[in-house]
């Protein structure tokens, strides 16, 4: 699946990395994220931000604007252009997810839903 996954990625002109960011920006809405708070859910270095960040940019998926309610802070938006490249690979990629479970017959996803349900629960106490 990762490989579909960085095939995907490369056809929209970005690493798998950079699609993390865009897709946690995407599922978090208005009004974007603080590059501290993108760090943090994406477990990686503030140096490694900047950079990806940077790209994302430079690629006109990303803006930094003004935080209104610390001028010393940023968040980050998705650009117009960002906010297509990302709807319209959701749907590209839950087909590749479908394609994925298709070798499956309708009972054993049914048992697999079940037990990662379980496993879910599991964790989550």
């Amino acid at each position: 699946m990762r490989g579909r996954i960085a095939d995907l990625a490369r056809g929209y002109g970005v690493s798998v990395e950079e699609g993390d960011i865009l897709f946690t920006i995407r599922r978090a809405g208005s009004p974007g994220l603080s590059p501290t708070a993108l760090t943090e859910s994406l477990l990686v270095s503030s140096g490694t931000m900047t950079n990806r960040l940077d790209h994302l940019e430079g690629k006109g998926l990303v803006e930094r604007v003004p935080n209104p309610g610390d001028r010393r802070a940023v968040d980050i938006h998705l650009t117009r252009k960002g906010v297509k490249l990302v709807d319209k690979a959701i749907g590209e990629h839950v087909d590749n997810e479908a394609d994925a479970l298709s070798v499956l017959s309708q009972a054993e996803r049914r048992r697999l839903d079940a037990a990662l349900r379980k496993l879910i629960d599991h964790l989550a106490a």
